[in-house]
């Protein structure tokens, strides 16, 4: 397709970086730490929710499962601990081909952001991690936009720091139904789903996906770079 893409706004884990279970796994140490022990109902409901909000910024999960402000922030801090332990373990690896789309967008002149759910302090580790601190023009967390998904902050904190004219030049492209939402919340003109990470196509679309393509790979493609 023929598109005036200006910026395009990139999910990692999940849509450029494999996640390979690790945010479960993390999980799993946090819901430990609060004392809900892996196994009983209470974790298993737990898990579900994480599995559905896949995208979400970490910390408003957490107050959804833990109430308080303090028991949230303890379960965030033993969930970045145990996913910090994981990358510095080598189990955080770049998905095929993205790092070759990215590097082919920048290339075709477009602006790419990376955007996480994460903190800052664990972006910060998985881009070091995979030797990307300066595999895009920008990368942000929900700390640097006010909000997360499925808010539109972060896509539009990505059009304001570019400098793009336009919310109808901006591609985002992500693999849970909030990263759709927060690019149609956004006004993007493209909101690309794959299916490398958390959720189906179905979810992708029926969250405002106006396509569905196989992984990263194929971004460039679609925009016609």
């Amino acid at each position: 397709m023929s598109t005036d893409i200006r910026l395009v706004v990139l999910d990692m884990a999940g849509t450029t970086v494999a996640d390979g279970g690790l945010v479960e796994q993390a999980f799993r140490a946090a819901a430990a730490d609060l004392g809900v022990a892996d196994g009983s109902d209470e974790h298993a409901r737990m898990l579900d929710h994480v599995r559905a909000t896949m995208g979400e910024s970490k910390i408003s999960v957490f107050r959804h499962l833990f109430g308080t402000e303090d028991r949230a922030r303890q379960a965030n801090r033993a969930f970045e601990a145990a996913y910090h332990d994981l990358v510095d373990a080598g189990h955080c690896t770049a998905l095929p081909g993205a790092a070759e789309a990215i590097g082919r967008l920048r290339g075709a002149g477009l602006t790419t952001v990376l955007t996480t759910g994460f903190s800052r302090a664990t972006q910060d580790r998985i881009l070091r991690a995979l030797g990307w601190q300066d595999v895009a023009d920008l990368t942000l967390c929900p700390a640097d936009a006010g909000r997360g998904r499925p808010y539109p902050d972060m896509v539009l904190t990505a059009l304001l720091r570019t400098g793009t004219d336009s919310v109808r030049q901006i591609a985002v492209a992500g693999d849970t139904g909030y990263d759709m939402v927060t690019g149609t919340r956004a006004g993007a003109a493209v909101v690309a789903g794959v299916l490398t990470g958390a959720h189906e196509g179905q979810r992708l679309r029926a969250d405002g996906a106006t396509h569905v393509l196989a992984s990263v790979a194929d971004l460039p493609e679609l925009l016609g770079v």
